[in-house]
This record gives structure tokens, sequence and C-alpha cells, in this order.
């Protein structure tokens, strides 16, 4: 099964995301981009690809004591950015940055542990995107308004195991589907 760890926002903080993309998507050169829809917002912390059946067990064993051992911190969506030219547009985050570096961390060595096959290391930046494309897109009206863009402070209480379901049916615009399959609260309540 396809599998990453990620953090979850809140309901009431996706559709405060909502109703931003809602507003991207009528900016000039918007169309270009593929949105992302509510089911898919999310900090993924660590992607795992196909994961082997055999190692979920392992896998999950890590991830809870990840979870143990990071104490909940606040975050707030923020601002935004682009990777690869307008190829993902993202908003950002602030507040328990290097809180969430950590548990990011922690859910990668949970990973290559188990016997995951985890690919070179890269420094974890904290985004959620909500739109990419295939080719460059000019995004900079998206940017410029993204950057006043601040969602309310929530609390992250736990670290959460997705299962992802890529499209195969070939219907254009159709999108993943994401379902949460195991999640540890954080700290030593955990």
């Amino acid at each position: 099964m396809r599998l990453f760890a990620a953090v979850l926002p809140p309901d009431d903080v996706t559709r405060e995301l909502a109703v931003e993309v809602d507003a991207l998507r009528k900016l000039p050169g918007a169309d270009g981009l593929r949105w992302t829809g509510r089911p898919g917002w999310h900090f993924t912390l660590a992607f795992y690809g196909e994961v082997d059946d055999a190692l979920v067990p392992d896998l999950s064993d890590r991830l809870a004591r990840a979870a143990h051992r990071t104490e909940p911190f606040e975050l707030a969506l923020r601002g935004g950015g682009q990777f690869g030219h307008g190829r993902a547009l993202w908003t950002g985050a602030e507040g328990g940055l290097e809180t969430l570096r950590l548990l990011a961390d922690r859910a990668e060595a949970a990973g290559r542990r188990a016997g995951v096959p985890m690919g070179e290391h890269r420094r974890y930046k904290a985004h959620l995107t909500v739109a990419r494309s295939r080719g460059a897109v000019d995004v900079t009206s998206c940017l410029a308004a993204l950057d006043g863009f601040r969602s309310r402070t929530w609390t992250v209480r736990d670290l959460v195991l997705v299962r992802s379901d890529l499209p195969k049916s070939g219907t254009p615009g159709e999108q993943p589907r994401y379902e949460a399959v195991a999640r540890w609260p954080l700290g030593a309540a955990g």
C-alpha cells in the first residue's frame, strides 16, 4: 500500500484555506494549475511510497514511539510559496516549526529502521500543497495573494499514517483518495 506520515490540519482550518483557494482559482493563470481538494491538504512528514504489508506493523510501532517522544505543538497556515517555477503551489506554516521538523525527521527514521526504502534525506520544508502543474506556470498573483494569508493557530496533537490511492480512471480532475489508517497522540500521553 502507498503510505506517508502526516500532520492533518483541523476541519475549521481547512475551511479557512478553502476560502483562500477559491479566491486563488479566480486569479490570472490559475486555470493552468490542477488544484488539490480539501481531503488532500496535509503536511507530509515522510513519504514511504509502496510499503510491503509485512513492514507495516514495525513501521506503525516506530511511528507510535516517534509520536510518544514528540510533545504537542502550535501551528498555523501562513503565506505561500512554490517549487519548480509554479509546478507546485503551497501554503506554509508558522509556529512550532522546529518541532514539526523534528517529527518529520523521526517519521523518516521510523521508515528507514522499519526497512522502507526512503531514498535520499532532504531537510524538511513545511508546506501544504494546494495546486500542481505539469509545466512551469507563472504563479506570481497567487503568491502575492497568499502572502497575507494566515489561518488560526491550532495545537497539533497527533501523527497520522495515511494511505493514498492514486486515480486510476483517467478522468480529468480526478483526485487521489486519502485514508487515515492509524493515528498516534503526541507526547507522554500517547
